[in-house]
């Protein structure tokens, strides 16, 4: 019954002690309005909603009012991949979901992320995810199977 009124000053208090550690920037830029992490946190949110469509870094820059090297720098800081990597990998974590689901094959699920060509997504997702994209839903259902019985 002492939860609900500890667990909000609990919160603050953590969220206070990491915004006074002096090591941690990135996330204390994330609490500083304008903030270079802030501008990276508004391309990122484009970035998921989008991840389908080309991508243009003179845009992202742009919308982030950056040049497109300060982008590149600044994005790589607080995601620890560049814009590209990071399309790349929504991108296929999202082909996976599809896969997964069972309502398309590999082809249809590389048009529906945004590539262009199905070997080329195959290629891609193999060196993400270790199997081509067949085996790894072959292998991720059979791991779930498992795991169920093992539940079970």
């Amino acid at each position: 019954e002492d939860i609900p009124l500890l667990v909000p000053s609990t919160i603050r208090e953590v969220i206070y002690r990491i915004l006074q550690n002096e090591s941690n920037t990135s996330l204390t830029q994330f609490a500083v309005t304008g903030s270079h992490a802030q501008r990276i946190a508004r391309v990122v949110e484009k970035l998921n909603r989008d991840f389908a469509q080309p991508l243009r870094v003179d845009e992202l820059a742009a919308e982030a009012r950056m040049s497109s090297s300060s982008l590149y720098h600044y994005f790589k800081e607080v995601t620890g991949m560049s814009p590209i990597q990071f399309q790349k990998h929504i991108r296929l974590q999202e082909a996976r979901r599809l896969l997964f689901s069972g309502s398309i094959d590999a082809a249809e699920a590389a048009f529906q992320v945004g590539y262009e060509s199905p070997s080329h997504f195959s290629r891609e997702y193999a060196r993400m995810f270790g199997l081509p994209p067949v085996q790894d839903v072959h292998r991720l259902r059979k791991s779930l199977i498992d795991e169920m019985m093992e539940n079970s």
